[in-house]
C-alpha cells in the first residue's frame, strides 16, 4: 500500500475464525493502491498506564492514541491493536483510536491523596506527536496540565509536531520538568520512506534536536531499533550527526519482533530488501538465542551474543567520542509538584 509500512493485515489472534482470500475464477474488485486513515474516539477510563519492568526507567506513562499513522514496520506496539479487535498490520496504521477525556482523568489521578510524583513518560506505546495530534491536541493539553502542576515528564517522538509546543517545553525545562528524546533509526532517507513511511525525515528530526537544544530543552537521541545487517553500519555516523545537532544523551535498542511483528517485518524485508532478508534474519537470530524475539527482562532490549556485544561496544565508543551520555531521567525535579485541586482549594 502506498505510504504504508505493513504489506498485509495478519489475522487478529483473538478472533475465533479468520478468512483467507483465494482466487476462484470469479470477478473480484481491485485492491485500492492506498488506504485512508480512519479515527474513532474512545472515552478514557484511566489516564496513566503502569509498569514494573526492570528494563524501563519509568513506572508510568501516558498514551493519547492507539495505533500510529507513522506506520513503522518494526513497531513493538503493533500487537496491542488486536485487543481492539483490529489487525496489527495495516489496521494499526490506518484505523486509529483517539482517547477523549484523558486530561480530565489525569487531573483526577494526580489529585488522588495517595499519588506519589515521579516522572511520567509520554509516548510509552505509540507516538504522541503523530499526525492526528494536530487536530486533537491531546498531547498539548496534557503538557499544559503537567506544567501547571509542576510534574516532570519525558517525551519520545519521531515527529516534527513537537516544535509546535517548543515554548511550553522551554518553560517546563526552566523548572527541570522535561526531557525530550528523538527517535532516529537511519540517516538514509530512501530507507526511511519504506521503514517509517509517515514519520519525519532524518534531516527533519535532526532539525528538531537542533531547535529544542537551542531553546534550552534537554534533548537526547534514541537509536531504536538497531536492525542488524540493515542499519547497524550507521551507528557512528548517526551519533555524530545527533551530537552536532545538540543531543546530550544517547541510547540504543535492538530490533524486537513480538507476536505479529515478526511475519510483518519478514514480509517487508522480502518486499523491499530481498537480497538482505536472509542475512538480517540470521543476524537477528544470533542476537536472540536462535529465535526472532526474546521477551525476557534484561535481554529484550539489547540481545546477547557476539554480534549484540559488538553493537554495544561500538555504540559506547562512539558515544564517548561525541560526548553523549547514557539516557537518564535523573535531574528532573519532583519537589515542587502541586496536585491539581490543591491549586483551586483557595477559591472553593
Amino acid at each position: 500500500m502506498k505510504g504504508r509500512g505493513a504489506t498485509f493485515d495478519p489475522p487478529n489472534r483473538f478472533a475465533p475464525t479468520c478468512s483467507v482470500a483465494e482466487p476462484d475464477g470469479w470477478w473480484q474488485a481491485e485492491t485500492p493502491s492506498s488506504l485512508a486513515t480512519e479515527v474513532r474516539e474512545e472515552p478514557t477510563k484511566s489516564a496513566l498506564s503502569w509498569n514494573a519492568s526492570p528494563d524501563l526507567s519509568f513506572d508510568r506513562s501516558l498514551n493519547p492514541y492507539r495505533g500510529c499513522e507513522h506506520g513503522c514496520i518494526y513497531c513493538f506496539a503493533r500487537p496491542s491493536h488486536a485487543y481492539w479487535d483490529l489487525s496489527p498490520g495495516l489496521d494499526f496504521e490506518t484505523r486509529l483510536i483517539a482517547r477523549t477525556g484523558m486530561v480530565e482523568r489525569l487531573e483526577e489521578e494526580l489529585a488522588h491523596p495517595r499519588y506519589v510524583c515521579r516522572p511520567i513518560n509520554l509516548s510509552g506505546n505509540t507516538d504522541c506527536y503523530q499526525p492526528i495530534e494536530a487536530h486533537y491536541r491531546t498531547t498539548r493539553r496534557l503538557l499544559e496540565l503537567l506544567h501547571a502542576c509542576r510534574h516532570p515528564v519525558t517525551l519520545v517522538t519521531k515527529g516534527t509536531l513537537v516544535l509546535r509546543d517548543i515554548e511550553l517545553l522551554a518553560s517546563m525545562a526552566e523548572h527541570r520538568l522535561v526531557r525530550v528524546f528523538v527517535s532516529l533509526t537511519s540517516l538514509d532517507a530512501n530507507l526511511k520512506r519504506t521503514l517509517e513511511p509517515r514519520a519525519a525525515s532524518p534531516q527533519a528530526r535532526l532539525k528538531v534536536i537542533r531547535e529544542l537544544n537551542t531553546a534550552g530543552i534537554p534533548v537526547g537521541v534514541l537509536f531504536s531499533p538497531v536492525i542488524p545487517g540493515l542499519t547497524d553500519h550507521e551507528i557512528e555516523r548517526l551519533l555524530e550527526a545527533a551530537s552536532r545537532a545538540g543531543a546530550r544523551t544517547a541510547t540504543w535498542m535492538l530490533l524486537r519482533l513480538p507476536r505479529e511483528v515478526a511475519p510483518l517485518f519478514e514480509a517487508w524485508l522480502h518486499t523491499h530488501h530481498p537480497a538482505r532478508a536472509a542475512k538480517v534474519m540470521s543476524l537477528l537470530r544470533q542476537c536472540r538465542g536462535g529465535k526472532t524475539n526474546e521477551p525476557a527482562f534484561g535481554r529484550r532490549f539489547r540481545g546477547e551474543g557476539v554480534f549484540a556485544d559488538l553493537i554495544d561496544q561500538r555504540f559506547r565508543r562512539a558515544s564517548r567520542q561525541w560526548g553523549l551520555q547514557p539516557r537518564a531521567e535523573q535531574g528532573l525535579d519532583t519537589r515542587y509538584f502541586r496536585p491539581p485541586r490543591a491549586q483551586q482549594d483557595l477559591f472553593d
